[in-house]
Order: C-alpha cells, then structure tokens, then sequence
C-alpha cells in the first residue's frame, strides 16, 4: 500500500467534502468511473475462483459490506474523511482503505477535495496484510 499523504491542512474543501467524495466511491464501488477498487491476494484468496463467474455471490456480499459501511468512530476515522473502514469478511477481520493520488497515479493529490485532481483508489486488503 502506498505511503499515506499528510492530513492535515492539505485539502482545501475540508474534511466533510472529501467524505462525501468517499462516499459516492463506496456507493458506486461497482463502476467507480476514473476512480480504482484494488485487492489484495490475501482478499482474493477468500472469495476463491472468480472466473466465468464462480464465486459471485462473495464477491457481491464483499461489495456490500464495503458500500452499506457505517461504523465510522474516531480511532479509525480520526480526520472525518470516511476513508477507512475494518469489517467481517469470511470470518477474517479486513480493511478498506481509500488513497488519494493525482490523476495519472504518480504522486499524492495536491486537493483531495477536488475530484477533477484526484484519483480514488480504494484497497481492500485482510488486517495481517496491512
């Protein structure tokens, strides 16, 4: 995973307008339009054979839980931004983290509150992977 940019003071429309970025990313994990969804092997490895459709229904039940996420609490989301998430999957605790990068992925974005400049990349990864 790549080194976290630095929270505070870097963006400019603030942390509530950067969550509602995270958010519509998370409502639309399915077609995140220029934005990017990762996992890791370890994520892959639980929902098993994904080819000609196999194991869709975990893949599916792994979009849900990442999309209906609510349990936001300050020790995991201590900037407000909704951009880190630890949940169930499989009986494996993991983790959905969103990056913010420019927009052809070669640095950190400079205003992660401006969606023009920057690229979403969510990762889904289990927690003794971080």
């Amino acid at each position: 995973m790549a080194e976290q940019t630095p929270q505070s003071g870097r963006a400019k429309g603030g942390a509530s307008e950067i969550a509602c970025h995270n958010d519509w990313l998370r409502e639309h994990i399915h077609a995140p339009g220029h934005n990017r969804v990762v996992m890791t092997s370890g994520i892959a490895a639980l929902i098993g054979d994904v080819s000609l459709f196999r194991n869709f229904h975990k893949r599916a039940e792994l979009m849900r839980a990442i999309r209906d996420y609510d349990s936001f609490y300050l020790s995991i989301d201590p900037y407000g931004e909704r951009d880190m998430g630890k949940f169930e999957f499989e009986g494996t605790d993991c983790y959905w983290k969103i990056d913010y990068y420019n927009p052809d992925l070669t640095a950190g974005s400079e205003d992660p509150a401006d969606p023009s400049r920057t690229t979403r990349v969510l990762t889904i990864m289990r927690v003794d992977e971080r």
